[in-house]
């Protein structure tokens, strides 16, 4: 039987020039010892925000993608171990920023992990490439959707672009999840009104809970994500037992910080059984409808 009511805190998290390993590890002990402080009991970091670890590296390095994603691969065994050892400190959910990790044919994957309480971990690679991360020749689209299950239940994660995508949410759910969390990295207000758009839309026409949590702030030291905008969000179907406009919370735009929401997942099952609207279970008949084409020239 899992936990119906939980507090989520999604981060909206600042890439700081860090100096050094210690530095990093502290800042990130911090901002998981302020969110248990707090009472959550699931931690949202985003997407790429693991890049900041690229501060350690050199100036040149830092300017040419792939000797920064080669160079952090140095970096990804302490990041795992340290999200660990703070989930299993404080006795919560972490899902780690994403971060560049390099497969045997020399690609990388776009992986965000994702940790439980006792340490154990899995992760979720991103599915869909934006156009920027195929330009680069680096980085490898994941093979497969994930479905962690926790004391809250199954959970879904889908890293920014791929949320733009309703089918693979719609996977997520069919799977068991009532809960999906999106990490995102946009560099403009055109890219985070989307992946905020689709967040919104995956809540409503799954009729679940999403989350999601960006990068904030300017980066000028690193190339790859030297501008970033957004605002974390919680998100709802809006009807029945949700709040009217589906926004369960809603942080200040580009303000670093948490961004905390008490949620009852029992509502998920009401509204789906009692809701305004059935989008959950009304998805299997818009998928059978035959196409008929016209011609009306």
């Amino acid at each position: 039987m899992s936990d119906e009511r939980l507090r989520i805190a999604a981060a909206q998290y600042p890439l700081d020039r860090l100096d050094g390993w210690q530095a990093y590890a502290d800042k990130l002990a911090a901002w998981v010892g302020e969110a248990a402080g707090q009472g959550a009991q699931m931690l949202v970091f985003p997407e790429y925000g693991a890049l900041e670890l690229a501060a350690l590296l050199p100036e040149d390095e830092r300017a040419d993608v792939a000797a920064t994603y080669g160079a952090l691969q140095a970096h990804v065994p302490n990041f795992i171990a340290l999200h660990r050892e703070l989930a299993e400190r404080h006795g919560l959910y972490i899902l780690a920023a994403s971060i560049p990790v390099r497969q045997p044919d020399g690609q990388y994957r776009n992986r965000a992990h994702f940790i439980a309480p006792n340490g154990d971990y899995g992760h979720q690679d991103k599915l869909q490439l934006t156009r920027f991360e195929r330009v680069q020749k680096l980085m490898q689209a994941g093979e497969e959707i994930a479905v962690f299950d926790t004391v809250f239940g199954p959970v879904g994660v889908c890293i920014c672009y791929d949320s733009e995508f309703p089918l693979i949410a719609r996977a997520q759910v069919e799977a068991g999840a009532r809960l999906l969390l999106v990490p995102s990295c946009t560099d403009g207000m055109a890219g985070y009104q989307r992946v905020l758009i689709a967040c919104r839309a995956r809540a409503l026409e799954n009729q679940c809970v999403v989350v999601q949590s960006p990068t904030v702030g300017d980066a000028a030291w690193m190339p790859v994500v030297d501008e970033n905008v957004g605002a974390a969000g919680v998100f709802g179907p809006p009807d029945k037992y949700f709040p009217e406009d589906g926004i369960l919370a809603r942080g200040t735009f580009n303000q670093p910080g948490w961004v905390y929401a008490d949620v009852d997942l029992h509502r998920v099952d009401r509204v789906r059984a009692h809701g305004q609207v059935s989008n959950h279970t009304d998805w299997a008949r818009s998928l059978s409808l035959p196409v008929r084409r016209l011609a009306l020239l």
